[in-house]
């Protein structure tokens, strides 16, 4: 099992002198991530998405982050694929110079991108976005394993050029896609590639989304693949908060996943801005499930079906609390079919150095669990 950490750049009261701080932490939460040998960081790419994610410029941020570290992989979650965000040539030629500089340390996954804030910016045709992603991930597998790409599909032409430089990892780096609903995991097991789910529903729905993409998989026939290499690896997110005080672990946690939730809301759902006060001593909880219920009300105001996945971000069952209660969670997503834990940590009313603490409790305590044969690291 792997582990790893994905990094958004949330901010409450997002200020200048808050952005340039929350994106320098993020930086130092990648580094201690390899001390505490955790497998992997992730990067979204976001647009124009104030409060949710000021990770616009993720190959610049990895690129830093891959000169800081030593092992660590480096993992694009995701790059924005649509042709308005990026070229897929571009996608290619970023990715693969990452790739020989970390020396072979580089996953690429793909998305849409698909909130109106951010399609409307880039001029993406929000129609075309699906069809974008999967031709970006064909040119993309093409253009690693041949010489010069030539490429003549259904929305691009590409005329015969070399695309330089290679990557370090022969014959390419694993191709991912990220995954919210049934249709995109069963269209990354047809194209041969790792999934990138969210888990903020729970280990049984974790284990449902896991049934399709393995039925996916048993079904596929290799007509759809994007390489000659296929990379089937099943990645979950997991929010957590793990510090010596399991309640305030919990409270910082379930506050932090609030702020996380009115923020996705707010882009994707139409909601209001997000509510940025931390109150010392609420019930975090108790105003967890409040603006879930407000969620479900304004569904039902607009006559929209209120659905599993409406409150999914809602729901608290995650590793909060102390490092016990998170290797008991991570059992339950291991026995869900989870290959890899994608830690979401760095939330946007989380203070860094609960963040900090969080890492070291894992690399300490959760991690060596699960890795038989591993002493436990060290912060000192």
């Amino acid at each position: 099992m792997q582990f790893s950490v994905i990094f958004e750049a949330q901010l409450a009261d997002p200020t200048v002198e808050r952005e340039h701080q929350v994106i320098r932490d993020c930086v130092e939460q990648a580094v201690f991530a390899e001390r505490m040998g955790f497998d992997r960081i992730w990067a979204v790419e976001h647009h124009s998405l104030k409060w949710y994610a000021h990770m616009s410029a993720p190959e610049v941020f990895l690129s830093y982050v891959a000169a800081r570290t030593n092992t660590i992989r480096i993992g694009h979650g995701v790059v924005c694929m649509p042709f308005g965000f990026n070229h897929p040539v571009r996608v290619a030629e970023r990715a693969a110079m990452l790739d020989l500089l970390s020396g072979g340390r580089v996953d690429l996954g793909a998305g849409r991108g698909g909130t109106l804030q951010e399609t409307s910016l880039c001029g993406v045709d929000r129609d075309r976005t699906e069809a974008e992603v999967e031709e970006a991930l064909r040119i993309i597998g093409r253009a690693w394993q041949q010489e010069e790409l030539e490429y003549h599909g259904e929305l691009i032409d590409i005329d015969p050029h070399p695309v330089l430089p290679r990557p370090a990892q022969t014959p390419h780096p694993p191709l991912f896609l990220a995954c919210s609903r049934g249709e995109t995991l069963v269209k990354a097991a047809e194209l041969g590639i790792g999934a990138l789910v969210m888990g903020f529903a729970g280990p049984e729905s974790v284990a449902g989304m896991r049934a399709v993409y393995d039925t996916a998989r048993a079904e596929r026939d290799g007509s759809r693949f994007v390489s000659s290499v296929v990379h089937d690896h099943f990645s979950v997110l997991c929010p957590t908060i793990v510090l010596d005080d399991p309640e305030e672990a919990r409270r910082i946690g379930i506050r932090g996943q609030r702020f996380f939730a009115q923020s996705i809301g707010h882009w994707y759902g139409g909601a209001g801005v997000p509510d940025e006060a931390v109150v010392a001593g609420a019930d975090e909880a108790a105003e967890l499930r409040r603006a879930a219920e407000q969620v479900v009300a304004r569904l039902h105001e607009q006559d929209v079906p209120v659905r599993p996945t409406s409150t999914a971000t809602f729901n608290a069952d995650h590793a909060y609390g102390s490092a016990d209660e998170a290797i008991a969670y991570v059992e339950r997503l291991r026995e869900a079919g989870a290959d890899e834990v994608m830690c979401l940590v760095q939330m946007g009313t989380v203070p860094q150095e609960a963040c900090l603490e969080t890492l070291r409790q894992w690399g300490e305590k959760v991690i060596p669990h699960f890795r038989a044969g591993v002493n436990p690291r060290s912060a000192d």
